[in-house]
């Protein structure tokens, strides 16, 4: 019985992403790369979707369940993909200034989120998605911190907006401050949104420059299971004080789940291929969640908050080029 109640809004979600991963192969072919990810491509035709629709429909149950529930699964499995020995790879020097930026970025972006007038977790979001790996940053920490799907919807459509610009921009900043492929490289890779654009926005200027760019990138990533775990024992400080709201005792499953994912992957207990498998999967869940979060929102609830999120997401990025700018410096990277 339930599932039928279920089931409009599954199938809704499915034909949503599938459509998106269409449009995303489509466009990998004609451009050689995805810059914009059928992540948000998914969320974008969800909400044109219901914007064109307009009234509630019987798929509601089932979008929100997809939303949420097939969201935190997603997120779980996200914890395979964290191989934490990786971090420091490329050095200790730089691996310590990537772990160094990211919460200070993390922690200026919301400032910035807030003294323009974003809620809380708005600007969390916000920052977190600048900070990190963008999307799946957004969507991972989006169910631990309870956010609205207008925020989570907001945050994704216009980030995504000012990468493709950062993409655009960014190798003119090259020549102007003098730096190799190597230290481009490394711009690059701890400033550019998400991996597609990384990629697009360093292979285009160098190899080099695009292998620096990915492995750094990398790193920024690994950071999300630190982050993820942070604002989840915060919450649960938060609700300690509250029981009657409280999920569980130790935290959400999926974050518990998480953390036994990414303990067995880091120690070599989950084999490379099941590590792959599980990504494959997250994406594609993840996929399925941003289809689900479009079809329960519209491009109206987005403009309501546009203005002040475009301007948070401009000064969180601001902040962070400036904190790459001078990481470079300071470890003297050629």
């Amino acid at each position: 019985m339930r599932f039928r109640i279920l089931f409009p809004g599954i199938a809704a979600s499915v034909v949503v992403s599938g459509a998106a991963l269409g449009a995303g192969w489509v466009e990998e072919a004609v451009l050689r790369r995805a810059i914009v990810e059928p992540l948000v491509l998914a969320m974008l035709l969800g909400m044109l979707v219901r914007t064109v629709q307009r009234a509630a429909t019987p798929r509601e149950a089932g979008v929100r369940f997809v939303a949420k529930d097939v969201l935190e699964v997603a997120v779980c499995l996200l914890g395979a993909t964290m191989d934490v020995p990786r971090l420091f790879a490329s050095g200790p020097a730089l691996a310590i200034g990537i772990v160094v930026v990211v919460p200070l970025a993390l922690s200026a972006g919301y400032a910035v989120g807030r003294a323009i007038g974003l809620s809380p977790k708005l600007a969390t979001l916000v920052a977190c998605g600048n900070a990190i790996c963008g999307n799946s940053a957004i969507a991972a920490l989006a169910p631990v911190i309870g956010a609205d799907r207008e925020e989570v919807a907001a945050s994704i459509a216009l980030t995504a907006v000012l990468g493709v610009v950062a993409v655009l921009g960014l190798p003119l900043l090259m020549p102007l401050l003098g730096y190799t492929h190597y230290q481009y490289g490394v711009l690059a890779g701890l400033t550019v949104y998400a991996v597609p654009q990384v990629l697009a926005a360093s292979f285009a200027v160098s190899v080099l420059s695009g292998q620096v760019a990915t492995a750094v990138k990398l790193a920024r990533v690994l950071m999300l299971g630190p982050v993820v775990l942070f604002f989840s024992a915060r919450r649960g400080a938060v609700t300690e004080s509250q029981p009657q709201v409280r999920s569980g005792a130790l935290g959400p499953w999926f974050v518990l789940g998480f953390i036994a994912l990414a303990a067995l992957r880091s120690f070599g207990v989950l084999p490379d291929a099941a590590a792959n498998a599980a990504k494959l999967v997250a994406s594609w869940l993840t996929i399925a969640a941003m289809a689900a979060l479009g079809l329960a929102s519209d491009f109206r609830s987005v403009r309501r908050v546009g203005a002040r999120v475009m301007l948070a997401v401009a000064g969180s990025l601001a902040v962070l080029l400036a904190l790459a700018v001078s990481l470079i410096q300071l470890l003297h990277l050629r």
